[in-house]
């Protein structure tokens, strides 16, 4: 009675539920016992197996201090599925009486125990072993955790040099009837080692010396997590593997832990592992490629300067502008040596040169190829007195092309810097287990806006060199500078929407490759003809040649 009246008085123990009881005093025949109890089972009418809807249902059944009552109502117990906390207030293996306080607690501890467990989980074999129940009372202000995770406090006057038995009740075959020792419980053992269970000594209802588990649901191993099945106990889920940069280290987990951006999960998604800082290193495949390219081509772009410089006598080179010849030269020189600024550990400074060099190197480039554009137009196209042509070419008034198209770009570049300048950024996502240094433009409009400037003095350019390609020009000037400005255009119009699809390293090197193949275009088509008439046809590199050439083109018809 005091153990329902606390559990009904407790609204956390069992919410919206209230308890009962009936008491029934069985006379000491096996006969008496079944009749009395089947009636219990079978409700008022006495049917078997029947109830009226109006009848409330037991949820667990007390048997009293009798081995021999519990044994003979257990199995019709067990075929109704109710829990049978029996010999509660066994005092046989008493050494001296214990506070009846405690035994009631006990009680009602236990009641909770079994009511609780066939409210929420009847019939799905949750994990629940009875045996420190059956303990002996005696185990007295001890804090035990049984099977069902619960924590389990007895109260006994104990003795220091007491050590207790634990025995369990082997009846499989039926009948076989013997107490077999599963552990012990020492009260003067160390902290922790007080009790003492062969858990596979046990034998439990199914015949087995295994603990049982449930039949709905095996665990759910590190690396996946529990899904609850819709429409079924709690205890029945799937065990879904963890998702992208996710991990469960432990068994039967709701819930995987993202990895931090810094780690990547391992593929059995049990453990976060660190990622790998990388860049475009000069030991890379890559790397090392771009560079032998780098300094390759600016180390022939050199010879090629010293090849005109040593030849700077001859008609070849000194048509179409001499110095500008040399500025061109020059300018490509450190073009092909930008894209070293790309390759290597990012810095600031690296950061913040790399886009503005870039755009000043090639906005001198271009603004030199369209002086020579206008310089071969001039010469042979305005159709203006010979006074105002040959003053156009005398004062070289092309040339000042270059400072002007290079100071709007230093305009360009002091906005940039001063608004949105280029940042060292971190790239996690690009490349599994990899942390991906690069270089943030900072401003996209900024750099969208020089590559758009730079487009603007190639088109210049190449509208200029098609305009005089048909003009009797000895060497081909104007062919060869339109020729090369469109392969420059068809480069970067290629290179947009590439470097926008990809990402990390891979969209560093489209960058780097895209300045390498305009510079060597604007080298190839522009200045290796010239030196295979330098260095293998000397005889076209003269004016008796040029002479003779000009004679011929007059007596066409």
């Amino acid at each position: 009675m005091f153990a329902i009246e606390e559990i009904n008085s407790n609204p956390f123990l069992l919410p919206n539920t209230s308890l009962g009881f009936e008491v029934h005093n069985v006379p000491q025949a096996q006969r008496n016992t079944l009749v009395n109890l089947f009636r219990s089972l079978s409700g008022s009418d006495g049917i078997p197996n029947y109830r009226n809807a109006t009848e409330t249902n037991s949820a667990a059944v007390l048997t009293g201090p009798s081995w021999a009552i519990s044994e003979n109502i257990g199995t019709l117990l067990d075929l109704y599925k109710f829990p049978q906390p029996g010999n509660i207030f066994d005092m046989a293996m008493s050494e001296e009486s214990y506070n009846v306080y405690n035994a009631v607690y006990a009680v009602a501890h236990s009641l909770h125990e079994m009511i609780f467990n066939q409210f929420q989980t009847h019939g799905k074999g949750k994990e629940i072993a009875f045996f420190p129940w059956q303990l002996h009372p005696f185990l007295k202000n001890k804090q035990l955790i049984n099977h069902a995770g619960d924590n389990v406090v007895w109260d006994w006057k104990r003795k220091s040099h007491v050590q207790y038995d634990i025995f369990n009740f082997w009846n499989f075959p039926k009948g076989l009837g013997l107490n077999v020792k599963v552990g012990t419980f020492s009260p003067h053992a160390p902290e922790g080692q007080t009790l003492s269970i062969i858990h596979d000594m046990i034998q439990w209802a199914t015949r087995s010396t295994e603990m049982p588990r449930s039949v709905c649901s095996e665990s759910c191993h590190p690396g996946f997590r529990k899904t609850h099945q819709e429409g079924k106990a709690a205890c029945c889920f799937d065990c879904t593997p963890c998702s992208e940069n996710e991990i469960s280290n432990e068994t039967d987990v709701d819930q995987c832990v993202t990895c931090p951006e810094t780690h990547y999960a391992n593929p059995e998604k049990t453990h976060c592992l660190q990622k790998t800082v990388t860049f475009l290193a000069y030991d890379d495949p890559l790397g090392k490629t771009f560079s032998f390219m780098s300094l390759g081509f600016s180390s022939l772009t050199a010879v090629v300067l010293m090849v005109f410089l040593k030849n700077r006598d001859t008609p070849i080179v000194k048509a179409n502008n001499l110095t500008l010849s040399y500025t061109l030269l020059i300018t490509l020189t450190l073009c092909f040596l930008c894209p070293l600024l790309f390759i290597s550990r990012p810095s600031t400074a690296t950061c913040v040169l790399q886009q503005n060099i870039f755009g000043l190197l090639f906005t001198v480039a271009l603004s030199t190829v369209l002086a020579k554009t206008i310089t071969v137009l001039i010469a042979f196209k305005i159709t203006s007195p010979g006074r105002m042509r040959r003053w156009l070419l005398m004062s070289r008034a092309p040339n000042y092309i270059i400072p002007i198209s290079t100071l709007i770009q230093v305009i360009l570049s002091g906005i940039w810097l001063t608004t949105s300048p280029p940042f060292i950024d971190k790239d996690t996502y690009s490349e599994h287990g990899h942390i991906i240094i690069i270089c943030n433009k900072g401003s996209a409009i900024a750099f969208h806006c020089t590559l758009g400037y730079l487009g603007a003095l190639a088109l210049g350019s190449y509208f200029m060199a098609f305009l005089s390609r048909n003009l009797p020009d000895t060497f081909n000037e104007a062919k060869f500078l339109a020729f090369s400005m469109l392969v420059f255009c068809c480069v970067w119009v290629t290179f947009l929407p590439v470097y926008h699809s990809t990402k990390g390293k891979i969209m560093v090197a489209m960058e780097v490759f895209s300045i390498l193949a305009s510079s060597t275009s604007l080298l190839g088509i522009i200045f290796v003809p010239k030196c295979y008439i330098i260095l293998l046809r000397p005889e076209k590199n003269s004016l008796h040649y040029i002479r003779d050439n000009t004679h011929t083109r007059r007596k066409k018809p």
